[in-house]
């Protein structure tokens, strides 16, 4: 756990890949208010620091000052860095590093850094280093994390049969029939479709994409543009009510039980973006679509508190 810069985040060395929506900014605003603490962590990335990795090992080899497993079956193991020495030198590590990047909790970070900024106008005798001037946020070195897929499930075929869809599939992209069960995706730009008790891998052709744009080629995008959009008529995943998103974490099955139920008439599996996808993205100042990362396990709200006060 650390504290992370409100002035970073407005300045945009701490970098985004989402779009944060304003009226939720405002409710996670309105948590931060009400408690004057920031009781959820935001999980940042950074690039892989050898030094931090060795400080964080020797730490890590004794006894834990918190360890349990929570209801939701998750282990916490929770160390204190205490030497002032240490907290000095990670401090430092961390002022040298170009940008951090936000991997999950991009409304979380608007809603401290805003509050932050908040009293800072609101206090006339601001001096830049009192505890709202810094949000609580836990970082994780890039060569540590991976991405979990984030896949789309969708209630009906925009008035086309099965087969109907099909072939309009086949018009972008190289399809294949799998079977019954859903398979995971191979590779970026292979994806699988699951419709009417069966499976199919689906591979776009080339030039339905651009990958020299950090953008266009994401399968999200790809996805997005010539299935829901071109075939389905689905253009804004962000209201749309037909489509839904299920966490990797919850397995292929679920996409496979939800248009068995009859819930759902499709499920599209995506293969996982990587995280230097992901930081060139935020790199390059451009946003993600929609529901495009997922990472777990979510860490634990209010194991630890940052008092704003």
């Amino acid at each position: 756990m650390v504290g992370a810069s409100v002035e970073d985040y407005m300045t945009g060395k701490i970098k985004k890949h989402e779009l944060t929506r304003r009226d939720k900014e405002e409710d996670r605003m309105k948590h931060v208010r009400v408690n004057d603490a920031n009781i959820e962590p935001v999980f940042f990335a950074y690039p892989e620091n050898k030094e931090i990795d060795m400080i964080v090992e020797r730490v890590t080899a004794g006894t834990p000052e918190y360890d349990f497993v929570s209801v939701d079956g998750v282990g916490h193991h929770f160390w204190l860095i205490t030497s002032e020495e240490d907290i000095h030198c990670i401090t430092s590590l961390f002022a040298e590093m170009p940008a951090m990047y936000i991997a999950d909790g991009h409304h979380r970070s608007a809603a401290a850094a805003l509050v932050g900024a908040e009293k800072v106008r609101n206090n006339p005798h601001h001096r830049g280093d009192e505890e709202y001037n810094f949000f609580m946020a836990v970082c994780f070195p890039d060569s540590q994390l991976t991405i979990i897929d984030y896949n789309r499930v969708v209630k009906e075929l925009n008035g086309l049969t099965p087969a109907e869809f099909i072939q309009k599939l086949e018009q972008n992209f190289i399809v294949e029939p799998t079977g019954t069960e859903i398979q995971r995706p191979k590779n970026l730009h292979n994806f699988s479709v699951y419709l009417d008790g069966r499976s199919f891998s689906v591979t776009a052709k080339p030039g339905t994409y651009d990958d020299n744009d950090p953008i266009g080629q994401l399968d999200v995008t790809i996805t997005s543009n010539l299935i829901l959009d071109e075939i389905l008529g689905i253009s804004d995943l962000r209201s749309d009510k037909r489509i839904d998103f299920v966490g990797g974490i919850r397995g292929l099955g679920e996409l496979k039980q939800r248009v068995d139920s009859g819930e759902m008439a499709l499920a599209l599996a995506l293969y996982p973006v990587s995280m230097k996808q992901l930081m060139d993205i935020a790199d390059t100042g451009h946003i993600m679509p929609p529901k495009t990362t997922w990472f777990e396990p979510k860490l634990r709200s209010g194991l630890v508190i940052h008092k704003l006060h």
